[in-house]
């Protein structure tokens, strides 16, 4: 059967077009059945749209508090029925109890190469601390904010005349090959989550997560 996936997102849907473009390949895989936006001009929605994927915005300031929109968040999301959740530049700090419900079905992209920059302004913040690295990060997602197992990062080299938008530019070309890739383990059953670990084919993957450079090498 095909893995059911629901999308979140907040803007323009560059990732959920990635995954778009990649789980069109393979339909009896897995299919996106609905993409939800806490934005009204998400771009994302038209990508989805034509697409033929079916949309749903819920606007997180129509509610009073947090706990209520994710209330009201995990219903629209449950309505779909989905294997899979994916956080495609979903810009919202979830609760505990919504991270619970969805727990070892919910993943999402981070443009950092966790656990270092958690949070925002990830390329600034590499830039910053003079890091020689930065990239992106597809993780499990659990109540510590950007903090669950890590499952597959891609890496750049910071060269002397990046800047924050040049970073973050080829970080969002890594994030078109990490995030695909890891939908489709989850999807042919080759990925779960273990207690507190991230697993590949049975076998933990380690703490610090895989390496798509050593994948695309054959290590």
């Amino acid at each position: 059967m095909s893995c059911r996936i629901v999308v979140l997102i907040s803007g323009s849907g560059t990732n959920l077009q990635a995954l778009i473009d990649d789980l069109a390949e393979q339909p009896a895989l897995a299919s996106i059945v609905g993409v939800v936006a806490n934005k009204v001009d998400a771009y994302g929605l038209q990508r989805a749209a034509a697409a033929g994927i079916a949309t749903r915005v819920l606007n997180h300031r129509d509610f009073s508090d947090r706990e209520g929109f994710d209330h009201a968040l995990q219903h629209e999301i449950d309505a779909f029925e989905p294997d899979l959740v994916l956080l495609a530049g979903f810009m919202r700090i979830l609760t505990a109890q919504f991270v619970r419900h969805f727990r070892g079905r919910l993943l999402n992209i981070h443009p950092s190469l966790l656990p270092k920059h958690k949070g925002l302004q990830t390329h600034q913040r590499a830039l910053d601390e003079g890091d020689a690295e930065h990239g992106a990060t597809v993780h499990f997602v659990t109540e510590e904010l950007d903090g669950g197992p890590l499952i597959l990062q891609g890496r750049i080299k910071i060269a002397s005349d990046d800047d924050a938008s040049s970073l973050a530019a080829q970080v969002q070309q890594l994030e078109y090959r990490l995030f695909p890739l890891v939908t489709r383990w989850y999807a042919a059953g080759r990925l779960h989550l273990d207690e507190d670990r991230a697993c590949l084919d049975g076998s933990p993957i380690t703490a610090s997560g895989l390496r798509l450079e050593d994948l695309e090498s054959g290590i």
